[in-house]
């Protein structure tokens, strides 16, 4: 008999999702309550390291995210008029039969991992969330946002960096803004845009593009964090135009394509980090709602991912559930959340505030040593 027979799991973005396939395929009850009227996703692509590859190959989704995808083994960094400084190669985090990185449209990923989830028999609520949680020492009584209630042998919370049950519980962990916001548009590729290229400089921090298809890939352009009603729907195609002026190379005819704002999405830069033990009882956090940063490592779906993998693995290896089998989990995950957390609000930090000795290709490459180890 596995720790757990059922588990309630609040939210069903990428941490969620991942572990409601695996708990399901184990033999558990899994019902996920999530809050928005579908299982899907905002924003435009995204970027998958190795590490995030090989969770979802143990998913079984590898083959249909390997066809959605644009798969690529190094990174390119370039001059703001779009010269090559450097051809790095990616460390291949996942390990040597899957490729480095992989880029992708963000809602195709939500779209195949809901699939999986539908196909493990996952009971899924949807316009739903939690709206007291009770511990009553053998199980949680969630009391529902359409007034049902049920109780549970275990409840995650995988509801994202404003998580309603990190609320609930009571844990402090303040979100905090970088000071950087991203303006990402989903568009055309270029036919010479094979990889993942950057620009650091320019009019603004960071400019870059990430392949997500054959016809297809996200371009983002990264500068100081401006109020989020500041840019009205229908300038921001301008906006982004007139930041994306200064570059050269591929930019210039990604340039010519923003045109719908439809297309482009916003967001700031943010972070946070609860501290372990990411439970209270028979309630834990994963995901966002436990650790998130900004994306200048391309590695927070992954660790959501890896979250997933290793509740998953201890509560279907143990036949109870107790703060042993929580501590274990800390013991395998919060020091390498903490890492990754901690170089990425490092590498935007030495955007915002520039050092000489900065050594951004050693930090890279730390992280990507730890990662490339199964937590």
């Amino acid at each position: 008999m596995t720790a757990v027979r059922n588990v309630l799991i609040v939210g069903g973005g990428t941490a969620g999702s991942a572990l409601a396939i695996l708990l399901a395929r184990g033999g558990v009850t899994v019902h996920i309550a999530e809050i928005k009227p579908e299982l899907t996703a905002l924003g435009s692509g995204i970027t998958l390291q190795g590490n995030a590859l090989r969770v979802l190959r143990d998913l079984g989704v590898w083959d249909r995210v390997a066809a959605a995808g644009f798969a690529f083994d190094s990174l390119g960094l370039r001059t703001p008029g779009g010269h090559l400084i450097a051809e790095i190669p990616d460390a291949r985090t996942g390990g040597p039969d899957l490729p480095a990185t992989l880029g992708m449209n963000r809602p195709e990923l939500a779209a195949i991992l809901a699939d999986a989830v539908r196909a493990s028999g996952t009971r899924i609520s949807l316009g739903l969330t939690v709206e007291s949680l009770t511990d009553t020492g053998d199980g949680v009584r969630a009391q529902m946002s359409d007034g049902t209630a049920d109780t549970y042998d275990l409840v995650v919370g995988a509801d994202g960096i404003r998580s309603k049950v990190r609320t609930l519980l009571g844990v402090e962990a303040a979100i905090r803004p970088t000071g950087m916001g991203i303006w990402r548009i989903h568009t055309r590729r270029p036919k010479d845009v094979e990889r993942t290229d950057l620009v650091y400089g320019g009019s603004c921090f960071i400019a870059g593009y990430c392949p997500t298809g054959q016809d297809t890939m996200y371009a983002y352009l990264v500068e100081k964090a401006r109020p989020r009603e500041s840019v009205a729907d229908a300038d921001k195609p301008s906006h982004m135009r007139a930041l994306a002026e200064t570059y050269g190379g591929a930019w210039e005819e990604i340039r010519t394509d923003i045109t719908d704002p439809d297309r482009i999405n916003y967001t700031w830069f943010e972070s946070l980090l609860v501290e372990r033990p990411w439970n209270r009882g028979r309630v834990v956090l994963i995901g966002d709602a436990a650790h998130a940063c900004p994306p200048t490592l391309a590695q927070g779906a992954a660790q959501c991912l890896e979250d997933a993998a290793v509740l998953a693995e201890l509560l279907l290896a143990a036949d109870r559930l107790d703060q042993p089998l929580f501590d274990a989990f800390m013991d395998r995950r919060h020091e390498r959340a903490k890492a990754v957390v901690e170089a990425s609000l490092q590498l935007a930090d030495w955007q915002l505030n520039p050092v000489p000795d900065a050594d951004v290709p050693g930090l890279m490459g730390r992280i990507a040593a730890m990662v490339a180890r199964r937590p």
